[in-house]
């Protein structure tokens, strides 16, 4: 049996990749938002929550319970996605015990790197960085665990973005500070609350930003005579399909072709090489496009009505009837 270089080479760079995101989140967690008490979502905040009222370990908190979900969930998101996830899992537990220690003073509290009375500063600093590297940890197929995995159902099966999955469960993660004593009189208790959702919106928008950015869609259309070879060119080195269109220039009254292409941001500066480099006449029109659906792309994740299906099952068996009474 042999094993593909390309899907090796994937891999690698999946968990090379993750593991940068994981040594991120670790720096922008325990640098930024423990030092100054911050509540977060997720089971890092859930941790962090337990860690403030009764001082056990941020991190095994965040192990026991992630690994309580991922037996959970091994059936809904498959063992592929959850290896990665145990990965990560086991990595950030190693990181954060050791990233707590490099930054815990002789006196047992925390190093504030921002100083005293940049709460806000800190919180701001340090949810763009944990946003940041949960976007790249979800991007290359992985996950931090946690309520990352429920977001990652529910994204599986609804057209429900990971940062608004992600904040309907850090919602009540957060709101549960209001009724710990330990926290202080209820006044402090609700600014708490209010740092907390600050976490959440600034860290869920980093991470749809960061997510949208790499997924962000162009469409092409290109008119140039050496068509042939532009589409030959660029299905042989991006693998995209494409359509070519009949066109009829109006000033010149010639007819023409029109190659209509859908690709990824990122591959735009490729497709304009292969251009230049067969017709640097050609003529090029590039925008921006809200979403694409499809093989190569993403999924269509909506839920088709009963009597939608039942229409279409309709409409095959008359087609069916009227093939077989064509066929008598």
């Amino acid at each position: 049996m042999t094993i593909d270089r390309n899907i090796i080479w994937q891999e690698t760079k999946d968990y090379f990749n993750i593991t940068l995101g994981l040594m991120l989140y670790t720096f922008g967690f325990t640098v930024f938002l423990l030092p100054y008490e911050i509540v977060t979502g997720g089971i890092a905040g859930i941790g962090a929550i337990i860690f403030y009222a009764t001082g056990f370990p941020v991190q095994w908190t965040f192990f026991i319970i992630n690994a309580l979900l991922i037996v959970a969930a091994l059936k809904e998101l498959g063992i592929k996605f959850l290896a990665k996830t145990i990965y990560a899992t086991l990595v950030i537990t190693v990181m954060l015990e050791f990233a707590q220690k490099i930054v815990e003073m002789p006196d047992g509290t925390f190093y504030k790197l921002m100083g005293e009375g940049n709460d806000f500063m800190s919180l701001i600093i340090g949810c763009m960085l944990t946003g940041t590297a949960l976007a790249i940890v979800f991007l290359n197929n992985g996950s931090t665990g946690g309520t990352d995995i429920i977001a990652a159902v529910v994204n599986k099966y609804y057209n429900v973005s990971l940062g608004k999955g992600l904040i309907m469960v850090d919602l009540i993660i957060i709101g549960s500070c209001l009724f710990i004593d330990s926290f202080g009189l209820f006044p402090q208790r609700c600014q708490m609350v209010v740092f907390g959702l600050c976490t959440m919106v600034i860290e869920c928008t980093m991470l749809d930003y960061v997510m949208n950015w790499q997924r962000q869609s162009v469409q092409f259309m290109i008119f140039s005579k050496e068509y042939q070879k532009i589409a030959k060119a660029i299905t042989e080195k991006t693998d995209h399909t494409l359509t070519i269109l009949d066109g009829h220039g109006w000033y010149t009254g010639k007819e023409m072709k029109v190659i209509c292409l859908l690709a990824k941001k990122r591959e735009s500066v490729l497709i304009f090489r292969l251009i230049k480099m067969i017709d640097p006449r050609a003529f090029v029109s590039q925008s921006s496009v809200i979403g694409v659906y499809g093989e190569g792309f993403d999924q269509i994740k909506v839920k088709v009505k009963k009597e939608m299906e039942m229409e279409k099952e309709k409409i095959e068996n008359n087609e069916d009837s009227i093939r077989n009474q064509q066929q008598a």
